[in-house]
């Protein structure tokens, strides 16, 4: 299958259309690892990074702006611990912690720098598609959620993440969305913590007065 690469602007030549970061490959779609016979767009190829071109090619979608939330997905995923060094540190706590030796001077160095590339990178939106100069017409609706700074592929990957960093309950957690939506989802998020280490009587009785609170706004 002949692949026409798709228009590149100048000050992006050299950008993986995934993730920002320097290509060194081209992927195409349609390809062969996942055969697709309903793609509303001509085949195509975009300029890509190893990592991502190899993310590419696991997803099963049937357009390419559908294999680039996939892509987006498996790097929350790959980098969830990187991404998790915002939620769990500022800048200046990591510049003022003061450990001058052991294991930790290596992590102090580098965090920030490590959360801030994947940040880069999640929340990085190629440029237009476009042919020979004919635009493409998107023929999907994403559906990436946004909280702190960083844009998730989904909210649910955003759910999975927030429960992992740290260590939540995952039913409370979905419980306490449903009660103030996903719109106060850092309320959420600050409520279940203060749930780690108490009896299940006790998270059951503070979901009670949680949803009591928020009903009376």
């Amino acid at each position: 299958m002949a692949h026409t690469l798709i228009d590149i602007p100048f000050e992006q030549r050299h950008q993986c259309w995934f993730c920002g970061e320097p290509s060194e490959l081209t992927f195409g779609f349609p390809h062969q690892y996942f055969l697709v016979f309903d793609c509303s767009h001509p085949p195509l190829s975009v300029p890509s990074c190893r990592e991502c071109t190899a993310f590419a090619r696991k997803a099963k979608q049937h357009s390419i702006w559908a294999v680039a939330n996939n892509v987006k997905h498996f790097l929350a995923q790959t980098y969830q611990k990187d991404l998790a060094i915002g939620i769990n540190w500022t800048k200046e706590e990591l510049a003022n912690s003061e450990f001058e030796s052991g294991n930790f001077v290596g992590f102090q160095k580098s965090a920030w720098m490590m959360y801030e590339i994947a940040k880069q990178r999640l929340n990085y939106q190629g440029w237009v598609l476009s042919l020979e100069g004919v635009e493409l017409d998107v023929d999907y609706i994403g559906t990436e959620f946004t909280f702190d700074g960083v844009t998730y592929p989904s909210v649910d990957l955003a759910i999975e993440h927030f429960i992992e960093t740290y260590d939540l309950s995952a039913e409370n957690f979905k419980k306490a969305l449903a009660i103030v939506g996903i719109d106060k989802f850092g309320k959420a998020v600050r409520f279940c913590r203060l749930l780690i280490g108490r009896t299940p009587e006790q998270q059951k009785l503070a979901l009670r007065y949680f949803a009591e609170d928020e009903k009376l706004g």
